[in-house]
């Protein structure tokens, strides 16, 4: 099995001055660019996606500006996959599904914003194809939301979300979790 880690919507409209801040995204961020580190180290398949407002009149992720730009922690370099959406889910008219198929992936590590859309989205599109999905809880970042009148603080939309996926969906783990998997070799009995 081959593993691809796969970064989402981790571009400059989510941070602080961006048109649609999320919290915690620079912590999310700096978790990101751990995990980026650690599979480039390992040499293992990077794929970053990237979305891009459909319409003029869209609120933030405009083309041609500053806002809708990978952000620096996690910028791709020359080589690594590069995908540009324009919905929620990341599958959705982009070659990720024949590029992960090219390349014989079956595992995904996910991280990246926003956690009740894009992520949610993409890991329930990924399950449905039939990868097997680690996703990562503290690389991710969302926003406050509000239902009915009642205001749902980010740290519990994330709460929420990553237990929902939990549940048949994707292993939730974290950065430190991958991280020392990563950099400890496998044994020869292990192989």
């Amino acid at each position: 099995m081959s593993r691809a880690l796969v970064l989402i919507d981790i571009q400059n409209d989510y941070f602080p001055s961006g048109k649609m801040e999320l919290e915690g995204a620079n912590e999310a961020a700096e978790k990101a660019a751990l995990l980026l580190s650690v599979f480039r180290d390992s040499k293992l398949e990077i794929i970053h996606i990237q979305h891009v407002a459909p319409r003029p009149d869209a609120p933030f992720f405009l083309p041609d500006t500053h806002g809708v730009e990978i952000h620096r922690l996690v910028a791709h370099l020359s080589g690594e996959a590069h995908f540009v959406k324009a919905f929620p889910n990341s599958f959705r008219e982009t070659g990720l599904l024949e590029h992960l198929r090219l390349k014989q992936i079956t595992e995904l590590t996910i991280a990246g914003m926003m956690t009740q859309r894009c992520i949610d989205t993409t890991v329930r599109a990924a399950f449905d194809l039939g990868f097997t999905i680690e996703l990562v809880h503290d690389a991710c970042a969302t926003r406050s939301q509000t239902f009915n009148g009642v205001l749902v603080p980010a740290n519990l939309v994330q709460a929420a979300f990553m237990a929902a996926l939990s549940v048949g969906f994707a292993s939730v783990v974290s950065t430190d979790e991958i991280c020392l998997r990563l950099k400890t070799p496998v044994s020869n009995s292990e192989k």
